[in-house]
């Protein structure tokens, strides 16, 4: 029992310790942003953060849940990943066939195929079976850069696992790894934010703003566009890039789900969730039989 007792004990201090970080961590990009929104917006800025503090409430919430919760696994299962590749030896290229370029140029190759990766994930996520659970990220109608923290904890591990199974394999230095990991997250803050920033013929490289509130529209012609999160040639090249100016449309998802942490969490549990799924199911049967 004393040891039982020892071991909550542990993990509450180290959820605690690991909240307090990952709140610390919204402090510098909540500057940066109240700076960028009163540039752009003045006045109305405030409007808009009053408009959005229920859903930036719920964004946090989701992130404070997830830093107790999924981060443990997810650091559990980061290092199960590097076992299995050391022991299997899965890798493609080996660590050593980097050092003959320059680190920023790993860097920048490793955001690359980061990125490459994470369209073709973000299109998985988008289908019937893993939808229930990406919804979550969607169902923001007021879409800030605090909506890259409302993620589902199924959502959490299948990003993680594919993103770094595929690059793993590349061989890739850790410095790289950690490279790319930060600079898609950080610019995924930013094409979040509500920022009314199209990037003029830089929009053919990079993903903007209005590009990726498109993604997140409530309107069925945006439906499957604009998966990118740094490169948006690769929507292009793929044929999935739609940006016919600035969004103004409503925002979220036709899923009904409560918007609590509870209601949140719980609708990839339910049935009506996978209802496209099953009816695809049904349907790939009927052909079957006949």
């Amino acid at each position: 029992m004393d040891l039982f007792g020892e071991e909550i004990s542990q993990f509450a201090a180290r959820s605690i310790e690991s909240l307090y970080l990952a709140l610390s961590g919204l402090f510098t990009p909540a500057i940066i942003f109240l700076l960028l929104g009163f540039i752009v917006k003045r006045a109305v800025l405030i409007r808009d953060m009053r408009r959005a503090a229920r859903e930036s409430g719920l964004n946090v919430s989701i992130m404070a849940f997830n830093t107790v919760f999924v981060m443990p696994g997810l650091a559990v299962l980061a290092q199960a990943l590097h076992e299995l590749n050391t022991s299997w030896g899965l890798q493609l290229l080996d660590a050593d066939s980097w050092e003959v370029l320059h680190p920023v140029v790993v860097i920048l190759i490793a955001v690359f195929l980061g990125d490459f990766v994470g369209y073709w994930r973000h299109r998985f996520e988008h289908t019937p079976l893993l939808w229930p659970s990406h919804a979550v990220h969607h169902s923001d109608t007021e879409m800030t850069w605090l909506t890259l923290e409302r993620f589902h904890p199924i959502n959490r591990f299948t990003t993680y696992f594919i993103d770094a199974v595929a690059l793993l394999v590349l061989g890739l230095p850790p410095y790289a790894l950690v490279a790319n990991g930060f600079v898609r997250h950080y610019y995924g803050y930013l094409i979040h934010a509500d920022l009314p920033w199209t990037y003029g013929r830089f929009a053919a490289i990079f993903v903007s703003p209005a590009m990726h509130r498109w993604h997140h529209a409530a309107d069925p012609r945006a439906f499957n566009t604009n998966y990118a999160t740094v490169f948006s040639f690769f929507d292009r090249v793929f044929g999935t890039l739609r940006v016919p100016g600035l969004c103004t449309v409503p925002l979220g998802v036709t899923d009904e789900m409560k918007e609590s942490l509870a209601g949140q969490l719980s609708y990839a549990f339910t049935r009506r969730a996978y209802a496209p799924l099953l009816r695809r199911l049904r349907s790939s049967r009927r052909n079957t039989d006949q």
